[in-house]
């Protein structure tokens, strides 16, 4: 059976001679990504509690227009660091974002408001047979969550059975959840959604689809925003799961 992977990566370290909660104290927190679709890094510099600056690099993307959406993480800076990841959608408006690389900066800051060194998550969802299939997610190497979907909700197993994966998703698992495992949670549902890919047919498209939901996808900018044709690789096999993130080794190690 094929399968859509994901790793995220994040890392965080104060500067020289800086320590965590020190009224100026600042640091760098360096996040990517990489799966089927998508291979994006984004770092948050912070000084004081509060975010100085972000960049952002996208190595593989669907459309040719993902990249430049980088410009419009520096709507986050200033914002103060929060250990919930999302909450700068309360700072900007997330359909005029990369998706991605937004949900890296948030996870950023995340790390960087809970002075965390690393934190790994290796997510997969089995490609569906009629609606149905498992997404799990490892969190540092251990099994955190594992869900039963039926199309659009989780089937099992409980505190998850019947909530359905689109609106309120986020507001539902930080009721229930410590927000560590609601931001696995939330990591885990974008993966859910997301690797409905794999069964449509992306590399016929002449550009991104104006649906309002991301940067690419604006109904002004869509025209614009090219296929890249090629830019899906398949994870599926087992072995091939090492190579994800491989090349940010060194970028994450602040070299």
């Amino acid at each position: 059976m094929g399968r859509f992977r994901r790793r995220i990566v994040i890392v965080h370290r104060m500067h020289t001679g800086q320590a965590p909660g020190a009224e100026d104290a600042a640091g760098e927190a360096r996040a990517c990504l990489e799966d089927d679709f998508h291979h994006f890094r984004v770092s948050v510099l912070h000084r004081g509690g509060r975010v100085q600056a972000v960049q952002a690099s996208a190595p593989r993307t669907p459309y040719t227009l993902c990249g430049i959406a980088a410009e419009q993480l520096q709507r986050l800076q200033g914002m103060a660091l929060s250990p919930v990841a999302g909450s700068v959608s309360r700072v900007t408006d997330a359909s005029d974002q990369c998706t991605h690389q937004f949900d890296l900066a948030g996870l950023a800051i995340a790390a960087a408001a809970s002075a965390r060194p690393r934190r790994e998550y290796d997510i997969e969802v089995e490609d569906r047979v009629g609606a149905r299939s498992r997404a799990a997610i490892l969190r540092d190497g251990r099994l955190l969550l594992e869900w039963m979907l039926d199309g659009s909700t989780i089937a099992g197993p409980v505190p998850f059975e019947g909530v359905s994966l689109k609106a309120g998703f986020a507001r539902l698992v930080h009721a229930r959840l410590p927000v560590d495992d609601a931001e696995a949670a939330i990591a885990l549902r974008r993966c859910a959604l997301i690797s409905l890919g794999r069964g449509k047919p992306l590399d016929q498209q002449l550009h991104a689809a104006p649906t309002g939901l991301c940067f690419a996808q604006q109904p002004q900018r869509a025209p614009q925003a090219l296929r890249v044709v090629g830019s899906t690789w398949d994870f599926s096999d087992a072995a091939r799961r090492s190579d994800l993130c491989a090349d940010d080794g060194d970028w994450l190690a602040f070299r």
